[in-house]
């Protein structure tokens, strides 16, 4: 992959900003979207961001919490009608957890009309990835791996680029030593980081399972990462929100640090 493109970079309850998704696009422009925020303001991003719907044909969905899963009805409901239409001419694959799985049909059961998800499991494909199970993505090799998370079965991934470049997902909860594995020496990372280390009473990250700037600088420092991307944050002053974070941040991380925007572009 050549680029990736943060589509939204607030947590779960952000209004400023969308909820953290993002694409990762290749030289054809054939792109990989990895969850879908909470709801249709991924197509607003997806637009923003010049990404036509007829492009996306694989999907990674991380976990089944609202701000992460529920954009994913937009997405199977747009890429379904064209596919009845015959504006779509390939298949969806969407790759996740066996659990969640099961979420997602439920999901697109209540709220999707039958002609759509009679396209289920013919041209819309849910496929199961395990724990260490690598899978060839548009001539990427993503191995999935489970977080071992605190409140809800989540996985991640490392990719091996086309470059040859190593580019590690850890979804949206803190580092668990038994994923190192999978983080260390990556050229890249992407990390949540709820808020700034000197914020933490205000914002309790700690309670809601999640970590810190400087957590997540401190971790990718001890990983030897090149590149760290921090994202999943509050939005409560999203104006200072890159010079803030990247100055907390670079007191503990002497690595390349990303704290992007909505539809921000970074070259891989």
């Amino acid at each position: 992959m050549n680029h990736l493109i943060a589509l939204g970079t607030g947590h779960a309850a952000v209004t400023k900003c969308y909820n953290t998704c993002f694409a990762l696009l290749n030289k054809k422009n054939e792109c990989i979207l990895v969850d879908a925020g909470g709801g249709n303001g991924i197509l607003i991003a997806l637009e923003k961001a010049k990404i036509p719907i007829h492009k996306i044909h694989h999907v990674f969905v991380s976990h089944k919490h609202s701000d992460h899963l529920l954009g994913m009805v937009w997405i199977i409901r747009i890429i379904a009608s064209s596919m009845l239409l015959g504006q779509y001419s390939e298949n969806l694959w969407i790759y996740c957890h066996k659990e969640l799985m099961d979420n997602i049909k439920t999901l697109l059961g209540l709220t999707l009309d039958k002609k759509i998800t009679d396209l289920i499991g013919s041209r819309i494909l849910l496929i199961p990835v395990d724990n260490g199970e690598t899978e060839n993505i548009l001539g990427q090799a993503f191995t999935f791996f489970d977080i071992h998370s605190t409140k809800t079965k989540q996985f991640g991934f490392r990719a091996k680029l086309s470059n040859g470049k190593l580019l590690t997902f850890l979804g949206d909860e803190p580092y668990n030593p038994l994923c190192r594995k999978y983080a260390l020496n990556s050229d890249w990372l992407l990390s949540e980081a709820f808020c700034l280390y000197r914020d933490r009473e205000r914002f309790k990250p700690y309670e809601k399972h999640h970590s810190t700037v400087k957590d997540a600088c401190e971790l990718a420092a001890h990983l030897n990462i090149k590149n760290l991307i921090l994202w999943h944050t509050e939005d409560t002053n999203l104006a200072q929100r890159k010079d803030l974070y990247t100055a907390e941040g670079k007191k503990y991380y002497n690595g390349n640090l990303y704290v992007p925007n909505d539809l921000e572009i970074i070259t891989l």
